[in-house]
């Protein structure tokens, strides 16, 4: 089957030879080019693609919008990240925008043969390290979010019986646990919240019931 690609960079040089690179292969076809944004997002409809290898730096946007967009309106088609730099931050929103894989230009024209074929058969080319980055990302601003999401339910519950001023024996008594587990389920809560006195959890838990309260309840 004939991969159809569509390219977007705004190096017309860089184009060519990916376009050279690619079209030289018997199962791919260049369907369509663009420079910017505004000619891709005009463009690759009506091209109809199977993969848009996008450059993530653009005159007038970036590649990862045009992913997010096309992904929107065209969720068939395989975007594949192509840019000169390194970029954590880029790679994290390439991925949230839906892109299938994200590779650099200094990337072996053998490899980005092999990219491009990878995404065209539906698989996603992302390398553990990257993965793993952009999973570290997801649950940090899980975590900025609700301050609570890193906490186990149990750990939630002797939080706020710390709010409300009770000694580690006296939670074990409401809880039914021994006063060494309480201690240590406030140590790991301690250690999650990034705290070191009980003064600063029952402050905080203080914080969390006045900010509930000055949410509008729903009717």
């Amino acid at each position: 089957m004939t991969v159809r690609v569509f390219l977007l960079d705004d190096h017309e040089v860089v184009r060519r030879g990916v376009a050279a690179l690619l079209s030289s292969e018997a199962d791919i076809e260049i369907v369509g080019e663009a420079g910017t944004a505004e000619q891709a997002l005009a463009r690759i409809p009506a091209a109809r693609p199977d993969v848009a290898v996008l450059d993530v730096r653009l005159p007038d946007g970036d590649g990862v919008s045009v992913c997010r967009e096309i992904r929107a309106r065209l969720p068939e088609v395989a975007c594949l990240m192509l840019t000169s730099f390194s970029d954590e931050e880029a790679l994290f929103d390439a991925v949230m925008a839906g892109a299938a894989g994200y590779v650099l230009k200094q990337i072996h024209g053998s490899d980005l043969v092999s990219a491009v074929r990878t995404v065209a058969s539906g698989q996603s080319l992302l390398d553990p390290r990257s993965t793993a980055q952009m999973l570290a990302r997801l649950r940090e601003r899980q975590t900025r979010k609700d301050p609570l999401a890193a906490l186990s339910a149990q750990e939630r519950q002797i939080l706020e019986l710390i709010g409300e001023g009770l000694t580690n024996r006296q939670i074990g008594e409401r809880l039914f646990l021994a006063e060494k587990t309480v201690k240590n389920y406030v140590s790991n809560l301690f250690s999650k919240l990034d705290m070191r006195r009980r003064t600063q959890a029952a402050a905080f838990v203080a914080q969390l019931k006045a900010a509930e309260g000055r949410e509008p309840r729903a009717e």
